[in-house]
């Protein structure tokens, strides 16, 4: 393949084969079948080329991974109340409900189950015992993942019963704003807060987490040197950069183009965290997630993004960007990790595809940089 061009019918023979039977190297990733097909219909629609999807039977797929409570008392179980004149009030745990570790917050507060979409076989099969088997429970990554596909290919949300998911997310949320990703207890970082945010902004309801504590969380997390860290105190990380940012406009605390609009005051450390993105880009033209790392495909879209967000994505040098993903670019068609490697792989693809649109590569489709998926269609089915 030429080291120069980007081969688009390459790319989209190559995902259509995806489409249909994955390489015996992602059995292991069999809990995370959401997140494939999320990373299969995202490439495909950046490469225009969602004519290649069965719509309905893509939408009855997807659809058949939500977890459905049984009844209203299921729905409620775990979440704390308390009585007004007129209808019940959600209102947050305690302090006090919260002593000890996160293993035992879990056991005293969150009992009830999250109604999201799980990530691996339909996730409506039951126990003998009618209960949702603790194996296969909705996960907000691939609630996010499964909201955003069909979003993608215009799915109307008002033919998906949102009140769960929403009511049950906030079980989810723990008292510094943080989020685990499911109701049997997991680490709680900024992956989970941006899952969160993306999920209540695709809904266009924000009943199901607590925005300002949620800020509250990401400000602890910008470190020192500008960038973000998963959790307080950690080093800083491209990814968790974007999650911060991504999540921070999501829930409308940072501005398109923040930088430009000096009058306003910053709610993170806006200069810094440029100076951190740009300083990400190494000699080969590449992105890094972290000081002292080799380029990464993935991250010329993490780093990318969160320079396109903040209106800061020219200060970086784009031709030599361009070349250096293009070299990661692997002759079966998608993207590779890094260009010495031989295989490429779902994940790194959809990002190298991601990051030649920031890029404004030729033949594809912008992104709503701050979802994280191409642009939306603007008509439901």
């Amino acid at each position: 393949m030429d080291p120069v061009t980007f081969d688009r019918d390459r790319h989209v023979a190559f995902l259509e084969i995806l489409l249909e039977r994955l390489p015996e190297d992602y059995e292991s990733q069999e809990i995370n079948r959401l997140t494939l097909a999320y990373f299969i219909i995202s490439s495909l629609s950046v490469l225009d080329a969602l004519d290649r999807v069965n719509t309905d039977q893509l939408v009855s797929w997807v659809m058949s991974f939500q977890i459905h409570a049984r009844n209203d008392a299921d729905l409620q179980n775990g979440l704390v109340y308390k009585t007004s004149n007129s209808a019940p009030v959600l209102v947050a745990y305690s302090d006090a409900d919260y002593a000890g570790s996160l293993d035992d917050r879990r056991s005293t507060t969150s009992s009830g189950q999250f109604y999201g979409f799980g990530g691996s076989t339909p996730s409506n099969t039951l126990n003998n015992d009618g209960k949702v088997s603790i194996y296969n429970c909705s996960h907000l990554a691939s609630t996010y993942c499964a909201l955003a596909i069909l979003k993608l290919v215009g799915y109307s949300f008002s033919n998906v019963n949102i009140d769960p998911i929403l009511v049950s997310m906030r079980v989810l949320q723990m008292p510094n704003g943080s989020f685990i990703p499911t109701h049997n207890g997991a680490e709680a970082d900024l992956r989970f807060v941006f899952c969160a945010a993306a999920i209540c902004f695709m809904l266009n309801n924000w009943t199901g987490m607590d925005k300002l504590c949620a800020r509250e969380y990401i400000l602890k997390c910008q470190s020192y040197d500008g960038g973000f860290s998963l959790v307080p105190g950690a080093e800083s990380h491209g990814g968790a950069t974007y999650c911060a940012v991504a999540a921070l406009y999501l829930m409308g605390f940072v501005e398109v183009d923040a930088l430009s609009k000096a009058s306003q005051p910053y709610v993170i450390d806006m200069p810094l965290l440029v100076e951190w993105s740009l300083q990400r880009q190494s000699i080969d033209g590449g992105f890094q997630g972290r000081v002292n790392k080799p380029s990464d495909t993935c991250y010329a879209f993490w780093v990318g993004a969160v320079l396109k967000l903040l209106g800061s994505y020219h200060f970086c040098n784009r031709e030599a960007l361009r070349i250096f993903l293009l070299s990661c670019q692997s002759k079966f068609g998608g993207f590779k990790k890094f260009p010495d490697i031989i295989y490429p792989d779902l994940y790194h693809s959809f990002y190298g595809y991601a990051a030649l649109s920031l890029l404004e590569e030729t033949g594809l489709k912008p992104l709503q940089v701050e979802l994280g998926i191409p642009a939306l269609n603007s008509t439901g089915i």
